[in-house]
């Protein structure tokens, strides 16, 4: 089952994981990123945290998945 999680937890599991805020270039969609897709640029921490919130989203979480969806 997933679990909403806060934005320091998603840090903590990204940073295991080697994944970066993302946002797909020219639109509000964000995504986890290793840095290897032209479509998408690396954002910061805290303009992912404020997109999700634009877009009523929030990161859930289940066995080290995570996945962003309507909060």
């Amino acid at each position: 089952m997933m679990e909403k999680i806060g934005i320091e937890k998603t840090k903590t599991i990204a940073q295991h994981a080697g994944v970066k805020p993302g946002k797909v270039k020219g639109v509000n969609i964000v995504q986890f990123t290793k840095g290897g897709n032209k479509a998408l640029e690396i954002i910061s921490w805290e303009d992912f945290e404020r997109i999700l919130k634009e877009r009523k989203l929030a990161v859930y979480e289940h066995g080290g998945f995570m996945k962003i969806m309507r909060a």
